[in-house]
């Protein structure tokens, strides 16, 4: 029998050329969904002179909205004023279903509460990690609460964000599916040639921001660099705790064992991922983590805070966890470092290649909206007795 074939609007103010973890699951999700004999079409905001409609690989149409982020990628919450966008995209596309990511994203949730008020289908995917005492989380999960009241299916990328998000939000967690991430291994291929290990290269591509751990670095990286002289560092990525770390390299004179890169392309991000031996992730908090996928994809041995849906993505036998302290992190670091003669590129590689795959993901996707378009059906099947029962004693 054919599955019903879907039209799918995905909303964000994360995609392309914008890179992240929220902007590669759109695109690939996107890709592998249009493989698949569905609609795709994605909503997001201007990027600099990239506005109006556009179009990615497989013809996925993109709407640049001609509107500018305000703070930290999003867009100025308005509520009412994206309605008649929203709108005019829904029934020119004939779309069916209304996909929005991230919550920390005021589109998606403008856009999901327009597409409910016109009765469509919509379905949100949780991508990160909040916590309930700061002022930030509260206010984010009472804009959480609100939108997601009448949802239809909601999908979180591990099982520790799915009851992050059913404790924050309130929703029923029988509406909420486990759906992770994956990698492209296509892309992300090992070394043909396995690096000696005479000098051990570290390596860490990460926004350099203080919730991806980087005061974490400033303490780690002085202190690994006194224990094992053969450790060298590259660090890629960019951010305001950069400064941080070029001051903590001019202060213990590191210059020629900790290489900045800076901001690194994705495109360029495996070539800089097969230089190194271990790959280093110290994040606060993690949903899920693709680049620690990426790095395992590429056949680095994964040293990573346990945080978060982090002790979910890959077995024991490719990362080490440690505690977010600079000494258990070291210690993780020094028992990497005595794995490193047993691990072999190509065999991590084959086995990333049978754990995640964006095919996969999209057909677990697939199945979240047959549920969400089935779900009206089966809501009215449900309140078919109460509803008799209220018509017999009005009839009284």
């Amino acid at each position: 029998m054919d599955r019903q074939k879907h039209r799918i609007l995905m909303v964000s103010d994360f995609f392309f050329p914008n890179f992240g973890g929220v902007e590669s699951h759109i695109y690939y999700l996107s890709q592998c969904l249009l493989k698949l004999g569905h609609k795709v079409v994605v909503m997001t905001h201007a990027y600099g002179n990239r506005s109006g409609v556009r179009y990615a690989t497989n013809d996925l149409k993109v709407y640049y909205v001609p509107w500018r982020p305000f703070l930290m990628r999003n867009t100025l919450p308005t509520l009412f004023l994206t309605f008649p966008v929203v709108r005019t995209i829904i029934i020119r596309e004939r779309i069916s279903v209304v996909h929005g990511h991230q919550a920390f994203s005021t589109l998606c949730h403008e856009a999901l509460m327009h597409a409910r008020t016109m009765g469509y289908k919509v379905v949100f995917t949780d991508h990160s990690l909040y916590g309930f005492a700061d002022a930030g989380s509260i206010h984010m999960n009472k804009v959480l609460q609100f939108t997601l009241a009448d949802i239809d299916q909601a999908i979180c990328v591990s099982h520790t964000s799915k009851e992050n998000t059913v404790l924050r939000s309130g929703i029923s967690p029988e509406k909420v599916f486990m759906v992770p991430n994956a990698v492209d291994t296509a892309m992300f291929t090992p070394s043909p040639e396995r690096l000696s290990c005479d000098e051990i290269v570290i390596v860490v591509i990460s926004r350099l921001v203080y919730r991806k751990g980087a005061d974490l670095l400033v303490e780690v990286i002085p202190e690994v660099c006194r224990l094992f002289p053969k450790v060298r560092f590259i660090v890629g990525g960019d951010g305001p705790k950069r400064v941080r770390l070029e001051e903590m390299r001019e202060k213990f004179s590191l210059q020629d064992r900790v290489e900045m890169l800076g901001a690194v392309p994705h495109a360029q991000v495996r070539s800089v991922l097969i230089s190194g031996h271990i790959f280093l992730n110290s994040s606060l908090t993690e949903a899920f983590c693709i680049a620690i996928l990426e790095a395992a994809s590429c056949g680095l041995l994964t040293v990573s805070t346990r945080v978060g849906g982090v002790p979910e993505v890959l077995p024991d036998d490719m990362i080490v966890l440690a505690e977010p302290a600079p000494e258990d992190m070291v210690r993780a670091v020094k028992k990497a470092i005595d794995m490193l003669p047993g691990i072999n590129p190509q065999v991590m590689h084959l086995q990333m290649k049978k754990l995640y795959s964006w095919d996969d993901v999209a057909k677990r996707t697939e199945i979240v909206y047959d549920r969400a378009v089935q779900s009206l059906t089966t809501n009215l099947l449900d309140r078919l007795p109460r509803l008799l029962k209220v018509l017999k004693k009005s009839q009284i």
